[in-house]
């Protein structure tokens, strides 16, 4: 796995699917705005709770509609291809439960799991989960954390903590400090073992 950037900031993809720690997108965006160059990319749920007015204005923000907005013809850029491209790491915080069953189901029906499907790989995947206790203990959580363990995603576990529904227990987003700490981390890492360049 390597992340590969010279001498340049590193190019940091952060997504973002529907749950309720969406909120916290903004705070993720501006974390890692300091550090890296960053572009975001929001699915039509996450958007009920994204405050778009809390990015970063450095940071570039894309839905699902700017998937084919500037396709016509063949020859085009497709922007998910694209994206995975530019990008030297992709972030998905917050992960819901239904965009974690889609991911280790292979399912691509928005922009964002358009790119992880035609994810390289060699490049760093992290995902930092966010659901309900009963979503996170439940079988299919497991199987799905299995599936996108085989791809050589990395996971960011949830914590416990008062969740937004009331109940108390395991299944919050990691904090967005701890989710951009353990990537730079990793990066860096990568750069002074030589696996990888951070500029």
């Amino acid at each position: 796995m390597q992340v590969n950037t010279g001498l340049r900031k590193p190019r940091i993809l952060l997504a973002a699917s529907g749950s309720v720690a969406a909120i916290k997108f903004g705070n993720l965006c501006h974390c890692f705005s300091e550090w890296a160059e960053v572009r975001a990319v929001a699915t039509k749920s996450s958007l009920h709770f994204i405050d778009r007015a809390a990015l970063p204005k450095d940071v570039i923000f894309y839905t699902d509609e700017d998937e084919w907005a500037t396709w016509n013809k063949i020859g085009d850029s497709v922007l998910h291809i694209e994206l995975r491209r530019w990008a030297d790491i992709m972030v998905i915080a917050p992960l819901s439960a239904n965009t974690l069953g889609k991911i280790a189901g292979g399912l691509c029906d928005n922009l964002l799991t358009c790119i992880v499907r035609a994810w390289d790989y060699n490049k760093p995947l992290f995902v930092a989960p966010a659901m309900n206790t009963f979503m996170w203990n439940n079988p299919f959580t497991e199987r799905h954390l299995m599936s996108i363990d085989e791809l050589g995603i990395s996971l960011i576990p949830p914590v416990s903590k008062r969740l937004a529904c009331g109940d108390y227990g395991n299944g919050a987003m990691a904090e967005p400090s701890l989710i951009y700490s353990t990537v730079r981390l990793f990066a860096e890492s990568r750069n002074q073992s030589g696996d990888g360049k951070v500029g």
